[in-house]
């Protein structure tokens, strides 16, 4: 049994359109929510061993605001990745840590969040992931598979689904994720 998270980056700021996507950071509201979530994670009082995250700068300062302190594995190919992508990624960089969390972006979260789950699996926290993905949102499963390697569709079970709206309502939807 593996133990996986996953952590959309917070909202993002795009007060200068001139930065490149890659080179966003965060508004204020994302600094709430990514430092709100970072504490909602602590207290849940799993034992994440370790980040596997995009170099995304938006993604960095979730990290940082989150104050979670965990080792971090950057990966270039988790920038905007894509479901499948982020399985391959996570079959050749879980290495033996028990627990993960996995930092990135959408749709490729959302995807890979549908994707774990079988659909005698499913229920309302599986029907609340389909809906949307949200900034900042997080996603916990139970993976049945001895190694990372296994990590395969069809091989979760949903445990937790947390967004920032759902800790303090004045994160809720106001626009742009």
């Amino acid at each position: 049994m593996k133990l996986l998270g996953l952590l959309r980056h917070a909202k993002s700021d795009w007060d200068d359109l001139s930065l490149r996507d890659f080179d966003r950071g965060l508004n204020a509201r994302g600094r709430k929510g990514a430092a709100l979530m970072g504490t909602h994670i602590a207290a849940l009082g799993l034992p994440w061993q370790r980040v596997i995250a995009s170099p995304a700068e938006r993604v960095k300062r979730t990290l940082d605001a989150s104050g979670l302190g965990l080792p971090v594995t950057w990966c270039d190919s988790a920038y905007m990745a894509d479901a499948d992508t982020l399985l391959d990624l996570l079959r050749t960089q879980g290495g033996s840590d028990e627990a993960l969390l996995l930092a990135a972006h959408n749709p490729g979260l959302q995807e890979l969040a549908l994707k774990l789950v079988p659909p005698e699996q499913e229920s309302a926290l599986f029907d609340e992931v389909m809906a949307k993905f949200p900034t900042a949102a997080l996603a916990v499963f139970e993976l049945d598979i001895a190694d990372w390697a296994g990590i395969a569709p069809g091989c979760g079970r949903l445990t937790h689904f947390v967004r920032p709206r759902d800790l303090d309502p004045a994160l809720g939807p106001q626009g742009r994720d």
